[in-house]
């Protein structure tokens, strides 16, 4: 697994680089059997250390976790808790209701793009209806099952989550809904 260990204006020193590899290493092998790289992020917000880890698995889930803390080994150790939650839920819910996927999920290329947000206060009608582009982005779009996709969104803490219908060769949207349950859009 490769492991991508940095803080945003803090030194991370060697000493909690292989603390990190080891403790991470040992939570993300019980439970994922092909992991494929971890990004671990320390900063700093106000007198809290912040850790945010995420985990990429070779059947193209993806585990995230944040965790705060007075000190930065107490960070860490938070976030790898969440992150060992999550993993044996994930687990879990493969073995209890889910077929094992024999290839990885495959991956589709789209286009993303950030839109200017419209200054609010001006009454004036706008120049043109076309929206300014800040910035164009290219993301990836899985192709999952609908359970696969939901346990995804639930795994990554989004509000929502873009897949292809692996059945139906569509594209569908599971959000989740203002009173807690899952919306699934199939058009």
């Amino acid at each position: 697994m490769r492991y991508q260990i940095s803080g945003k204006q803090i030194d991370i020193g060697a000493a909690l680089q292989t603390h990190v590899q080891t403790e991470l290493g040992e939570v993300v092998g019980k439970y994922a059997q092909r992991p494929t790289d971890a990004n671990v992020v320390f900063s700093r917000s106000a007198h809290e250390y912040v850790c945010e880890t995420t985990v990429h698995l070779s059947t193209g889930l993806t585990a995230q976790a944040k965790a705060h803390a007075t000190e930065i080994y107490a960070a860490f150790e938070g976030c790898c808790e969440k992150m060992d939650k999550q993993l044996r839920r994930y687990k879990r819910r493969l073995k209890d209701h889910h077929k094992d996927r024999s290839e990885p999920v495959e991956l589709f290329g789209a286009s993303s793009y950030i839109l200017a947000s419209e200054e609010s206060g001006t009454a004036d009608e706008p120049e043109s209806l076309q929206p300014m582009i800040v910035a164009e982005m290219e993301t990836k779009i899985p192709s999952l099952s609908v359970g696969e996709a939901v346990m995804q969104m639930e795994l990554a803490g989004a509000p929502v989550l873009v897949f292809r219908n692996e059945n139906k060769d569509g594209l569908n949207v599971v959000y989740r809904r203002e009173d807690g349950n899952i919306g699934w859009i199939d058009p």
